[in-house]
């Protein structure tokens, strides 16, 4: 397995904190807790494994919905991670993003993303994403809003939306497409992550859950990814051939 067969871009839906939580008699928070120490692990052993983009799925929009004291804990983590990471970060040339929206977020949660962002905005060789009070349809609508806005006011005409130009409004714009969608777990659904951005992504999905996650995890899942043929709505040279 060499760096330079990709992916380049992975994105994980960590996926199973209360779970594992649960089968130890513990309180949902203490698996958050360890799904921090996991994203660590990951975010370390990644771009040995020649990844460039790391995007993983922290808060959804739906995640409201859940126990206020729970939802208090995430916004707790983010804290944590960003005080207690965001110089090594910043040191080890990684760009930090935070995508989804801002509505909703308190104060202090909007003043450690604009940190974050602005104190690693000059890194580039390897940028973290994380899609924080994020939905996938919720960006969608996002970016036709802006697009909307921009025809509006005459900074743009309905005839010049594309595909590119449309990608660019999105929270992520300017990024890559995910190559590999990984959620551990082993739930297989996309919940509403990276709707857009995950049209020809590999999907694979692990019986893992995410505070247990590691390099070697990952490792395992990009050869797998490294085993497939993408084809991106095409056919193999060999199949062409056969069919001649």
């Amino acid at each position: 397995m060499t760096p330079t067969d990709g992916p380049l871009h992975v994105a994980i839906i960590m996926d199973g904190n209360g779970r594992w939580a649960k089968q130890r008699g513990l309180p949902r928070t203490f698996g958050h807790r360890e799904g921090v120490k996991a994203l660590r692990r990951v975010v370390e052993g990644a771009p040995a494994l020649g990844v460039e983009t790391l995007t993983v799925f922290g808060f959804s929009t739906e995640n409201w919905r859940r126990p206020v004291a729970e939802v208090s804990e995430l916004m707790n983590l983010l804290r944590h991670y960003v005080e207690s990471d965001l110089e090594k970060l910043a040191r080890e040339g990684v760009r930090v993003k935070i995508l989804g929206r801002r509505t909703g977020l308190k104060p202090d949660i909007l003043d450690i993303i604009d940190r974050a962002e602005r104190r690693t905005a000059h890194n580039d060789r390897f940028l973290l994403q994380v899609a924080f009070n994020y939905g996938g349809r919720a960006d969608i609508v996002d970016a036709a809003q802006r697009f909307a806005r921009d025809v509006e006011e005459g900074r743009a005409r309905a005839e010049d939306l594309d595909d590119t130009v449309f990608a660019q409004r999105l929270a992520a714009g300017g990024a890559p497409d995910p190559d590999l969608i990984i959620r551990t777990s082993g739930e297989q659904r996309i919940s509403n992550f990276l709707l857009w951005e995950c049209a020809y992504a590999e999907l694979i999905f692990q019986e893992v859950f995410w505070p247990d996650y590691g390099a070697e995890h990952l490792r395992a899942a990009i050869a797998e990814y490294r085993a497939r043929e993408r084809r991106y709505g095409g056919v193999a040279s060999n199949d062409v051939l056969a069919a001649g």
